[in-house]
């Protein structure tokens, strides 16, 4: 049984099927958007015993699943792919057939950050890849594992000794890939907010109190106060979906 997730605001409305949901995380048309999504405690929480797949329940899985549908690419930091288990990113048919409808390739492509390039090129996210990922990471990263990773990725080097995210939205967006969906983790936020390069933040605030340590949604050396502009409200029982703009749109 699909969970039932309602409109709250702008416009009210009940029981939102799969194309109001994709309707209401519309991405903009004919600009560069770099979305990022995440789920939190009410209390600040990014993640329960150290994976944000702990906080969420059915209806932020189905919204986690709908935003890769219209997405060009989907932008992960390689811790994040290692510690949630990530496979290759290779939609159900339900969403390629979607995608094939809007003229859309059947798949997004898989777009992962990394200093180290500490990937397993013989992982289920390369071996099973649909689309051939990206892998975005620095000149000094060891030279052993840039090589290994070009054999089943595109290796792009975005910066000496740290990744120039700006670089990475520049490179996605010389390739057509202009929909940029991010899931995390909250190093790649932080850094995102701190290069002024996020246009959109999909916040899912689950309705439970942590406590101890876990790290914030985004996280960085220094502050970054980023003002929001509410997009949209979405209530699934006790949890809220909110859509936030950190720029004009």
């Amino acid at each position: 049984m699909t969970t039932r997730i309602d409109r709250i605001w702008p416009d009210p409305g009940t029981a939102l099927d799969d194309e109001m949901l994709l309707a209401a995380y519309a991405f903009p048309e004919g600009r560069t958007w770099l979305r990022m999504n995440f789920v939190s405690s009410a209390d600040g929480a990014a993640t329960r015993e150290g994976l944000s797949g702990g906080l969420g329940d059915d209806a932020d899985h189905r919204v986690f699943d709908l935003l890769r549908r219209p997405a060009h690419a989907v932008l992960v930091a390689a811790g994040t792919v290692r510690a949630e288990g990530y496979d290759a990113m290779r939609l159900g048919g339900a969403d390629v057939a979607w995608r094939e409808s809007q003229g859309l390739p059947p798949h997004p492509v898989f777009a992962l950050v990394t200093r180290s390039a500490e990937l397993d090129p013989e992982s289920p996210v390369f071996a099973d890849a649909p689309v051939q990922p990206l892998v975005y990471t620095i000149a000094s990263a060891p030279l052993a594992r840039r090589s290994a990773l070009e054999r089943v990725a595109e290796v792009v080097i975005v910066g000496e000794d740290d990744v120039d995210l700006g670089a990475v939205r520049a490179d996605l967006a010389a390739r057509g890939l202009t929909r940029i969906h991010s899931e995390g983790g909250p190093s790649l936020f932080g850094a995102a907010l701190a290069a002024g390069i996020v246009d959109e933040l999909c916040l899912t605030v689950a309705p439970t109190l942590e406590g101890g340590t876990a790290r914030r949604i985004a996280a960085s050396s220094g502050a970054t106060p980023t003002p929001l502009r509410l997009l949209g409200v979405l209530r699934a029982g006790d949890e809220l979906l909110l859509r936030y703009a950190t720029r004009e749109g």
